[in-house]
């Protein structure tokens, strides 16, 4: 499963399940052919970063998909606004190639049970990025959205690492949601913004807190560290 760097509309094949994630998007079978699998090389594990005031750590352990922190937790609300920070440990790379371009998930809520029937989250990725003077190493934003089970995804910008990114998803009752982000560059400060599609027409969005995730199709390969703020 891949996700195109350009506005996609892609129909999703539903698995039946036993359970409901509120956590993750819900993921599909994948079969690798060994061909398809290149050596995988181990990545030295990053220390877990200082605690920084007013942030929680959320950290995503090698082999994992889900982050450490994940509680059950209802969200209404016509504007979710949030402050994040990555380091060097969101720098990673993927068995397979083409995977880089997966999207991962950053923080965002559902409108009812289900992230893969109606919702919106903040994506990332690590593809070589540049964005001015921050060099290749930065990020990929991107606005992720279900609607009615139909998986919408758009570029929001290029971030740079170790920054405060002041990120919000903003519910419409025009069929979308508005992912803003804006961070400092230099002492000047630079924002972003781009709609995404969504169902529900109400002003405000009610259903679940949804929490930091990668992938995609494959876990973790190493220790990521993301640290996250609520507004």
């Amino acid at each position: 499963m891949k996700y195109s760097l350009k506005s996609q509309i892609i129909p999703i094949v539903s698995c039946f399940v036993l359970f409901i994630s509120l956590n993750s998007c819900q993921k599909e079978t994948v079969i690798l052919q060994k061909s398809d699998l290149r050596l995988k090389k181990d990545i030295p594990s990053a220390l877990a970063p200082a605690a920084v005031t007013g942030y929680t750590l959320y950290t995503i352990n090698k082999g994992a998909n889900f982050c450490d922190k994940s509680s059950l937790k209802s969200v209404k609300t016509s504007e979710m606004k949030f402050y994040a920070r990555f380091d060097a440990s969101a720098h990673y790379t993927n068995v397979i190639p083409s995977n880089q371009y997966d999207i991962n998930k950053l923080w965002g809520l559902s409108e009812g049970l289900s992230n893969s029937t109606n919702s919106c989250r903040i994506g990332w990725s690590y593809n070589n990025g540049t964005y001015a003077s921050t060099g290749p190493n930065s990020l990929r934003l991107y606005a992720y959205s279900y609607a009615n089970k139909i998986r919408y995804s758009q570029e929001i910008c290029i971030v740079p690492i170790n920054t405060d990114l002041n990120c919000s998803i903003k519910v419409t009752t025009t069929g979308t949601y508005i992912c803003s982000v804006s961070f400092f560059n230099g002492s000047i400060v630079v924002s972003f913004s781009t709609p995404i599609k969504r169902t529900p027409t109400t002003s405000v969005a009610s259903g679940y807190q949804q929490y930091p995730y990668f992938g995609g199709d494959e876990v973790a390969p190493q220790p990521i560290y993301i640290k996250i703020k609520p507004i």
